[in-house]
C-alpha cells in the first residue's frame, strides 16, 4: 500500500502541472479553422450525400460545417450527453467495442477530429470510416503532431510525447491522461489509411511553432570525420 500511495502522489507531483499547462494550450478552434479550410480546398464530393462527424464531442464542428457547407449532418460518440446542437442526429456509440451503425457508402464527408488518440485500436475505426464513406468521398482526420519538435525533445527527456503522458499505477480510469492513449504518427497514420482503401493522402497542420525552431540545435549531433 506504501508503494502504491508513493507512486500515486510522486506521479501527480511530476506530471500534473505540465499536463495541465498543455491542455490549456490546445486551440480546438485553430484546428476546427484548419478542418474546415481543407474541405473548402478538396476535391469536389459526391452530390446528395450527408456529412458524419466521428467523435463529435460537444458538436461545435457540427454547427461549423452544417453553417458552411451544403450537407445534412450527422455525429456520433460515446455518449451524447455533451452535445447540443438542435437538429443534429447523434449517436452513441463505443468506437472500441462497436463498428459505426450506418450502412456502406452512405457519407460524401467524414470527419474525425482529434478522436484516434483516445482509441485502442484506431485502425479499426479507420476501415469503418472507409466503409461509410462514398466512392469519391472525403475523409479529414486530425490527431496531435507528436513528431513536432518540442514534442520530440519531451520524448528524449521524459519519454512521453506531447500531449500524453503515463497513467497513475492506481489509476484505470484514462481520463486523467484526458483519454489520451494512444500516440499515432503522421507515418503510421498514413500507412493505415493506404491499409483501409485511401487515396490522395494530403496532410497539413493548424499551426506553425517557430518558437520550436530554438530548440532545433540541441538536435544538432557533432559529427567527426574519419579517414
Amino acid at each position: 500500500m506504501r508503494t502504491r500511495r508513493f507512486s500515486k502522489n510522486l506521479y501527480r507531483k511530476i506530471f500534473g502541472k505540465k499536463r495541465r499547462r498543455e491542455i490549456s494550450e490546445l486551440s480546438t478552434s485553430r484546428i476546427h479553422q484548419s478542418v474546415l479550410r481543407a474541405i473548402a480546398t478538396a476535391p469536389a464530393m459526391p452530390s446528395g450525400g450527408d456529412h458524419l462527424d466521428v467523435g463529435s464531442g460537444t458538436g461545435e464542428l457540427l454547427r461549423l460545417v452544417g453553417a458552411r457547407c451544403p450537407f445534412r449532418s450527422f455525429g456520433c460518440d460515446y455518449t451524447d450527453k455533451l452535445v447540443s446542437v438542435p437538429g443534429t442526429r447523434i449517436d452513441t456509440v463505443d468506437l472500441n467495442h462497436q463498428p459505426l451503425p450506418y450502412s456502406d457508402n452512405r457519407f460524401a464527408l467524414v470527419t474525425c477530429i482529434e478522436t484516434i488518440e483516445h482509441l485502442e485500436n484506431y485502425r479499426e475505426t479507420i476501415r469503418e470510416i472507409f466503409r461509410v464513406l462514398q466512392p469519391g468521398g472525403v475523409a479529414v482526420f486530425s490527431t496531435p503532431n507528436i513528431l513536432n519538435l518540442r514534442s520530440r525533445l519531451r520524448y528524449l527527456s521524459s519519454g512521453f510525447y506531447n500531449l500524453f503522458g503515463p497513467l497513475a499505477p492506481d489509476e484505470s480510469d484514462i481520463h486523467s491522461t484526458r483519454g489520451h492513449i494512444n500516440p499515432v504518427s503522421w507515418f503510421y497514420l498514413s500507412h493505415a489509411l493506404l491499409s483501409a482503401g485511401f487515396q490522395d493522402l494530403k496532410v497539413t497542420v493548424d499551426k506553425y511553432q517557430r518558437r520550436s525552431l530554438l530548440a532545433f540545435p540541441f538536435l544538432i549531433v557533432p559529427v567527426r570525420a574519419t579517414n
